[in-house]
């Protein structure tokens, strides 16, 4: 035992003190913890960003950024170069800031008056279906708030450890935070034959196997889809708010890309309007959340972290420790906060900067439909490659054919099938795609997710650049 502690002494005298938190100590949770949209392909494409510095090309809503200039520099509001409109509109939330500065803290939940704007835009498009403020809460994208209320539900241990439905494929930050939270992921299939389409069968199906090692509480739906780009019916809203309620789960609507809808004959159908509309028993009693965000949509301000989260039915007690948990974090950006107050109130049709507004959103949300349009017919016309109708969102996932060569090959340097095939995609071309085993597919099949961000002619290189390296990768293995 001397001799033991000897040995550390000198070791401490010569420098060589071990490291308290070490990767063999740290918290297992977070080591388990994957996120495959800031993964090791990303990683690698940073490191090759002298070769990569093309930007996206959408460009920013003016009238967004005029009022958050004029919020950070109020000296700002006395300039010609500025609409009246946009500085009334900085002007009031800047009296609703403390300290009238956007550079006070908030209150936890966000600023009332913000909250309250919030609240009328959720009345407006759900055709006038009364929304409470006092059930809004800011958060830090919608990303924080999908986190908080996980917390909120996850409890128990081995057998009766909280499960959690996610669609699969999935938005990587479900999976991720189950890990970190220690809960039980239960995947659901999403029908990639009915382009992406959400059965309740198999939800069925998940929840019965899910029920032998653990006790679900809660079902994701992801409309529309990231990272598939469906958007659902209301005839299957109806079905999944049936399905949660016979088995009593609470439900999270992630609504992130409700202004992305593209496809003929395709609409986006808030969660909360179906629910209210279905009556009772459904309407008083499902417990649900849905999020929302500035970073998506015809704004695209992913920087600024700003969103909300509305809860429906939940118990008024869990209510009061959500912002108690939200407290922890002080409070969300309040430029964020800024940002989301003039997404979900844009100017009026009387407004000077209406016209402007207007035909800066149309001729994003236009393109970004060309777009998508363009994607799912250059990846059809490719040999090996089939992708579904990109109905919203901003990006496609493409089924890719993959030679038997190629995946043995992965297997030699322990890499996902998909993963080799985008990491040589992305060193022999430059383009950076995400594959799709950090998405989550159905064992033996492979995809990869590429956004429609790229302006247009752009986009057109990228992807028959990329089938053309398909056929080319398809040749070597073959």
């Amino acid at each position: 035992m001397a001799s033991s502690t000897g040995d550390r002494s000198q070791a401490v005298r010569h420098g060589l003190r071990a490291k308290v938190l070490t990767l063999d100590g740290m918290n297992p949770r977070v080591r388990r913890v994957e996120y495959a949209v800031r993964g090791p392909i990303v990683q690698r494409a940073l490191e090759l960003e002298q070769e990569l510095r093309q930007a996206m090309g959408q460009r920013p809503i003016t009238f967004l950024r005029q009022v958050l200039a004029l919020c950070v520099n109020p000296d700002l509001l006395s300039s010609p170069n500025f609409p009246d409109d946009a500085k009334k509109r900085a002007e009031r939330i800047l009296q609703a800031c403390g300290g009238h500065s956007l550079g006070a803290y908030s209150v936890s939940s966000g600023i009332q008056l913000i909250r309250e704007d919030v609240a009328r835009y959720i009345e407006r498009r759900d055709g006038g279906i009364p929304a409470d403020p006092n059930n809004v809460f800011l958060s830090t994208g919608a990303s924080d708030a999908i986190v908080t209320v996980l917390k909120l539900l996850v409890a128990g241990e081995g057998h009766t450890r909280t499960g959690v439905l996610i669609p699969i494929p999935q938005y990587p930050l479900y999976s991720a935070t189950l890990a970190e939270l220690g809960a039980v992921q239960v995947d659901y299939y999403l029908d990639e034959e009915r382009a992406w389409a959400l059965d309740v069968a198999e939800l069925h199906r998940a929840l019965g196997q899910a029920r032998d090692h653990c006790r679900p509480r809660a079902l994701c739906v992801i409309n529309p889809g990231n990272p598939t780009g469906q958007v659902q019916t209301r005839e299957c809203i109806e079905a999944v708010i049936r399905f949660a309620f016979e088995e009593r789960l609470f439900l999270l609507a992630d609504e992130v890309y409700q202004d992305n809808v593209y496809a003929a004959g395709s609409q986006f159908h808030s969660f909360k309007k179906v629910l209210m509309e279905m009556g009772p028993p459904y309407a008083g009693q499902q417990e649900l959340a849905s999020f929302h965000s500035t970073s998506k949509g015809y704004m695209g301000e992913c920087g600024f972290r700003g969103g909300y989260v509305e809860v429906v039915n939940m118990d008024a007690a869990v209510q009061q420790q959500m912002l108690k948990l939200m407290s922890v974090r002080l409070c969300p950006p309040v430029p964020g906060q800024a940002l989301l107050d003039l997404v979900v109130s844009p100017p009026a049709p009387t407004d000077p900067s209406f016209a402007q507004f207007q035909a800066e959103k149309q001729a994003v949300l236009a393109e970004l439909a060309a777009k998508a349009k363009l994607t799912e017919q250059v990846f059809n016309e490719a040999p090996g490659i089939s992708c579904n109708p990109v109905q919203g969102a901003m990006y496609s996932f493409p089924r890719v054919q993959l030679p038997p060569r190629a995946v043995e090959r992965a297997q030699e340097l322990g890499l996902a099938p998909d993963m080799f095939f985008c990491l040589r995609l992305l060193e022999e071309t430059g383009i950076c795609v995400v594959p799709g085993s950090g998405f989550g597919q159905r064992e033996g099949t492979y995809h990869f997710r590429m956004t429609i961000l790229p302006p247009l002619e752009k986009l057109r290189l990228l992807l028959e650049k990329l089938s053309r390296f398909h056929a080319k990768f398809t040749l070597e293995y073959s």
